[in-house]
């Protein structure tokens, strides 16, 4: 480290690991990416879990001032902690879902992901009907129909299906993904270091990396995040659907279930026997996507018709 930088001069985290390994300081971590262009004060931060409330009042400080002279607009980056009593789940209604793909680019749009290169943390399935649908490697990604629903069709939404027993979470070397106390599987992006085991390991294909720098436009920024949710990313680092927290934390719905015209999503207090997600689940036939993992998701499917 240079002493005349002052804090200023930038260092990607894969140029540092690299030379920590050479060093034989950081050999674990090897071989992994980096996160992009950061400054020293980002790199060294402590871990979020284990930041001091000055310590996170400091760092999003920071944060929205640097996001704020980025994108033109005042950026509020929260980090509202979760609700006691309070166990997120969601449940999708597959008789119902059209595959308009509204849910996906309302994601887009609330949690501010990549449009170039395009980045989408939704991805709706198309199976023909009286085929073998469980397989996902029998679905359609790619769609363009003049109209949806389609005859012989019907369609799957999959995204982080925010398991009790995740694997993504065991396999990261600097733990920077974790489960939080109310169910949502997080990411600490200033400690990614975007090796992507997380990836290999999701056998739902939840995980999106940021293999160039993020496209962004300035007039399509959401000024109001979340520091484990929509705030922008680096180049370099992993990302996923959190049940859109800066959302869901203030008692509001995330923004697929909002826009969905036929009312297929269904969100709500796990804990809570009278919420409509419970009902469900204790009422409707239900199922769970690859349940023989042992994954266990708190992301149900049905069908209610």
């Amino acid at each position: 480290m240079n002493g005349h930088d002052n804090g200023q001069k930038k260092v990607s985290r894969r140029g540092f690991l690299k030379a920590a390994a050479a060093a034989g300081a950081a050999t674990a971590a090897a071989g992994c990416g980096g996160n992009g262009e950061i400054d020293f004060a980002e790199f060294f931060q402590s871990h979020f879990k284990e930041m001091s409330k000055d310590e996170v009042r400091s760092v999003i400080k920071r944060l929205e001032d640097k996001y704020s002279s980025k994108y033109g607009k005042q950026f509020t980056v929260k980090a509202t902690e979760p609700m006691e009593n309070v166990l997120f789940g969601y449940a999708l209604d597959l008789s119902r879902c059209i595959g308009c793909r509204r849910c996906v680019y309302a994601c887009v749009r609330e949690n501010n992901q990549s449009r170039d290169p395009q980045i989408h943390w939704i991805t709706v399935l198309r199976f023909k009907k009286g085929e073998k649908w469980m397989d996902l490697e029998e679905s359609e990604k790619y769609y363009s129909p003049d109209k949806v629903p389609e005859e012989g069709y019907f369609y799957m939404p999959v995204q982080c299906q925010q398991c009790k027993n995740p694997p993504c979470t065991k396999v990261c070397p600097v733990q920077a993904t974790w489960t939080e106390p109310d169910g949502m599987i997080v990411v600490d992006y200033n400690w990614c270091i975007g090796c992507r085991y997380c990836m290999a390991a999701c056998p739902y294909g939840a995980r999106r990396f940021n293999l160039a720098e993020p496209g962004l436009p300035k007039d399509e920024a959401n000024p109001n995040t979340h520091y484990l949710g929509n705030r922008p990313r680096y180049r370099g680092v992993v990302e996923k659907c959190t049940f859109c927290v800066q959302r869901t934390r203030e008692g509001k719905y995330p923004a697929c279930v909002e826009i969905c015209p036929v009312g297929a999503r269904k969100f709500g207090n796990l804990l809570d026997k009278d919420s409509e997600v419970r009902y469900i689940i204790e009422h409707e036939r239900v199922f769970r996507l690859k349940e023989d993992m042992n994954t266990q998701p708190k992301f149900f499917y049905f069908f209610s018709i």
